[in-house]
Formats: structure tokens, C-alpha cells, sequence
């Protein structure tokens, strides 16, 4: 076992879990709700915390995964976030502001309104593709609402679990932000904790046992997940901007992005056309792909295994398998755990890449005719985390929009529904539930609560234990009656 291992192995039973939890909630309960000057320096401290040690982070995240372009980590962990952060630390003064219920009532002695209050401890379980990102984004955005926070680090990538470890106690109070590492049996103790709210980033079938194990205390969950990501081609779409947009995004972070096209529809007697551009696009992107510095790894051997085993899988099955090999390399490479762009053609439902999240850089590609067979094949599969169009606004993009669901669409680039920093981001049905980014997040990670008094002479609600006169039976049959004829007559007039 290595150092870090050994370090990461043994850092999460510094006092127990339970017990690291238990003083993060004597601390806020003590301290009451903080103030907006408070929270905005704890995202101060945050974003400090990553950017003080920016280097050192997109080092261990390209050492984690062996192969990882030092640019790609800084724009996706480290630039990436940012808008979204300020843009909340921005708005916490508002958002945390009451709202005031039946303002007339206030002159009669009746006062009614409902707080933003934070909700207490919040868990953030990381995921490995991005793990710097996405875990300081929740984290956050659940500071913003006022809470205390603690994260599990992902144990697929070690260096920077550990690292994000060390880092955090040079600026936080272990009651106010808490890292711990360890491996899975650590994470399921943690997923069973009973936090005030648990956030999980990750794949469907981990955010299942996640789901399951914060039931048992009732815990409520946000889930991130992921999905097949469809794309379709409008007849009336540049095919060849279309295609090398999309062969870029495939690639990100070499396919391990929850956002990333996973599949394209493409107008039958274009799809030719789009390979070819495809193709060509991925070979000037990558001339050299096992000594090339910027062409990202499998994280790991279990994942490099996964993607090639469903390539095989579906050219046994009769795909067409179209890789991209650069002149005299040996792909897929074992070594470096680089696996080459590859499109996949005449995809049917035997083979597992049609159901399974490839998380690779691997493009399965099918024609249609008609835009009801791409509309049909993603309803009769579960909600994708985005759906891409490319093509115009007309109402055939229309269409796709109202007759489809999915977490988001972007339509004519990549992430396009992520850009402005106030909108949702969250998935739907098993692509996940829940959202955050921008007011979502504030909303995600408090709870609304409804303070009412009154200065009235009278009881308003004491007619209800007091002994029922013949009058009252009379007013309340009256009341349910026009009730009733209102009711009706709006019905009828929907006819």
C-alpha cells in the first residue's frame, strides 16, 4: 500500500465519522444561522483553498488518472466554477431575505412570512471524473444557504483526495468543513450517516445504494447522475460544423463526462458524410495519442477494461468499428490506458453500448428518416442528463423539446444549457434528482420555513375545537356548494 493510500486509509477514523458529524452539528446549533457576511467568507476561504493550491490540485488529478492535459484540468476543475460561485456569493443577500405573505393582513395584527433557514450538516459524496469541481461547487452553494459541510472524497483518485485533506483544515474549522478519504467501505459509513441533506455526484447504479442507505435515516438526497446523452442532427443543420463540434465534445476528458454526447442521430443519407468529418476532426485533434500529454487516460484499469469490453462487445455483435489511430501506434494501449476515438456504426439493441453510459471515447452513430424515430428511441429509454440538437430554432427543435425529457438541451455546442451561472443543473428520473448552480442550489440546500403570528382580538382558527352551531353548518354548507358550482362551471367551460 502506498504512502497515500495508507494515509487515506486511516484519516476517516480521527475521532469516527459519527463523531466528526456530531460536532459539526453542536457547532451550528450553538453558533445559530450565519450571517450573509459569514457565509460569504467561507466561499471566500473555499474558493482560496483552490486557488492558492491550483497547481498542486491539476498535478494530482493528471498524476490520479496517469494522462490528463494540465489546460483541460485548469479550464474544467478550476475555471469552470467559478462564475457559478461568484455569481451565488453575489446573490446570498437576496436570497436569504423573507418573503412576506398577505401584506393587508399585516395592518389588522396578522403577520406571515417564510425564511431561507439552513438546514444543518451537509454530506458531499465526490465523484472521480472531475474532483476538485464537483465537490467544491455543492459545497458552496450549501455555505451560501448557511450550512456546515462535510465531503468524501472519491478513493478512485487518491492523490487528489489526499490532498484536498491536507489543504482543508489550512483554512476551515473541522466544524465548518470536513474532508474525509477512504475507500468504499468508508463511503457507504458515509452514506448512512444521518446528515441534514446528502449530495452525491456519480453513476446511476452508486447513487442507487447511496439513495438506500440515506433512507434509513431519512435523509434527503440530491443525485447527479448521468445517462446516455442523445444528440440529433436537424435535416437543416450545418452537417459538417455539427459533426467536428461533436467529435470535440466527445472528447472531453477523454469521454469521462457526464454531460458528454453519448449517441447521434444523424439524417439517413448524411451519416457518411458525418463519420467522414467526424473522423477527420478527431485525427487533426489528436496526431499522436500514447505519448500525447493531452490526450486524457482511462482513470483506471477497471474503466479502461469497461469501454474496451463494449467496443469488442458490439463489433462481435456486428457494429462497425471505425477507430482512430494515428500512423504507427498500437490503440488501445494498456500501459497508458489510452483508448483511441472511435465511432460506432448499425448499433442494435443486443449489444451493451446501447444501454450502458460508455464514459470513453466512443461514438455510436444511427440514421433516421423521420424525427419521431429519434423522438420515440430516447422516450423508450431513461431520461438522458442532457439532449442535444443541432440544427435551428424551428419548431421541429421545438418539437424535440416538449415531446423529450431530460435534465436539459443544449442546442448547437457542448454544455451549452451549463453557461448561464443561474440556471438549474440536474438531471431527472434516473439521470437524477434534484438540482443546484445559481438560486437552485440556495434552494437545495435550505429549508423554507413559515413563521406566522397574530395580534388579532380573536382566534382565527378556534372555530374549528369550539362547539358547532346550527349557523356555522349553514355558512360552510353555503361555502361548499358555490365551491362546488365555481368548480363545475370551470370544467364545462374547458369543454
Amino acid at each position: 500500500m502506498s504512502t497515500v493510500e495508507e494515509r487515506a486509509a486511516v484519516q476517516p477514523q480521527r475521532g469516527g465519522l459519527d463523531e466528526l458529524l456530531a460536532a459539526q452539528r453542536r457547532s451550528f446549533i450553538a453558533d445559530g444561522p450565519p450571517g450573509v457576511a459569514l457565509r460569504r467568507n467561507r466561499i471566500d476561504r473555499l474558493l482560496a483553498m483552490v486557488l492558492d493550491n491550483s497547481e498542486d490540485f491539476v498535478a494530482a488529478t493528471a498524476a490520479d488518472y496517469g494522462s490528463r492535459s494540465r489546460s483541460a484540468a485548469f479550464l474544467s476543475e478550476i475555471m469552470g466554477m467559478l462564475s457559478v460561485i461568484e455569481h451565488t456569493r453575489a446573490h446570498i443577500p437576496h436570497w436569504m431575505r423573507a418573503t412576506k405573505l398577505m401584506r393587508a393582513a399585516r395592518f389588522a395584527g396578522l403577520r406571515a412570512e417564510v425564511l431561507p433557514s439552513p438546514l444543518g450538516v451537509v454530506g458531499v459524496i465526490g465523484p472521480w471524473n472531475f474532483p476538485v469541481q464537483l465537490t467544491v461547487l455543492p459545497a458552496a452553494a450549501a455555505f451560501a444557504a448557511g450550512n456546515r459541510v462535510m465531503i468524501k472524497m472519491s478513493e478512485v483518485t487518491p492523490r487528489t483526495a489526499e490532498l484536498m485533506a491536507a489543504t482543508a483544515p489550512k483554512y476551515f474549522d473541522a466544524t465548518e468543513l470536513q474532508v474525509v478519504t477512504g475507500g468504499p467501505d468508508v463511503a457507504a459509513e458515509f452514506a448512512g450517516l444521518p446528515f441534514d441533506h446528502l449530495f452525491f455526484t456519480g453513476s446511476p447504479s452508486i447513487g442507487a445504494l447511496v439513495s438506500r442507505a440515506a433512507s434509513e435515516n431519512l435523509v434527503p438526497v440530491t443525485l447527479e447522475l448521468g445517462g446516455k446523452n442523445p444528440v440529433v442532427i436537424s435535416p437543416r443543420a450545418d452537417i459538417e460544423r455539427a459533426a467536428s463540434r461533436i467529435a470535440q465534445a466527445r472528447m472531453v476528458n477523454g469521454g469521462q463526462v457526464c454531460v458528454c454526447p453519448d449517441y447521434v442521430f444523424v439524417p439517413d443519407g448524411q451519416v457518411d458524410r458525418f463519420v467522414a468529418v467526424a473522423r477527420k476532426t478527431l485525427g487533426n485533434l489528436f496526431p499522436t495519442i500514447v505519448g500525447n500529454p493531452d490526450y486524457c487516460s482511462s482513470v483506471n484499469e477497471a474503466n479502461f477494461d469497461r469501454v474496451v469490453g463494449l467496443i469488442a462487445d458490439a463489433r462481435a455483435h456486428g457494429a462497425r468499428i471505425d477507430s482512430v489511430v494515428p500512423a504507427g501506434e498500437v490503440l488501445p494501449d494498456p500501459g497508458s490506458r489510452k483508448i483511441p476515438p472511435t465511432i460506432v456504426r448499425d448499433v442494435d439493441d443486443r449489444m451493451r453500448i446501447a444501454s450502458e453510459e460508455v464514459f470513453g471515447p466512443v461514438l455510436a452513430v444511427r440514421g433516421y428518416s423521420a424525427l419521431t424515430e429519434a423522438v420515440d428511441h430516447i422516450n423508450a429509454n431513461p431520461s438522458p442528463l442532457v439532449a442535444y440538437w443541432f440544427g435551428p430554432d424551428d419548431d421541429d427543435f421545438r418539437h424535440f423539446v416538449s415531446h423529450t425529457r431530460s435534465g436539459g438541451v443544449a442546442r448547437n455546442d457542448f454544455a451549452a444549457h451549463m453557461i448561464p451561472s443561474d440556471a438549474p443543473f440536474g438531471g431527472v428520473g434516473r439521470s437524477g434528482t434534484g438540482a443546484y448552480h445559481g438560486k437552485a442550489g440556495f434552494d437545495t440546500f435550505s429549508h423554507y420555513r413559515t413563521v406566522v403570528g397574530t395580534d388579532l382580538p380573536f382566534s382565527v382558527t378556534g372555530q374549528a375545537a369550539r362547539p358547532f352551531t346550527a349557523s356555522l353548518r349553514v355558512s360552510t354548507n353555503l361555502a361548499v356548494r358555490r365551491a362546488r358550482s365555481r368548480t363545475a362551471a370551470r370544467i364545462k367551460k374547458f369543454r
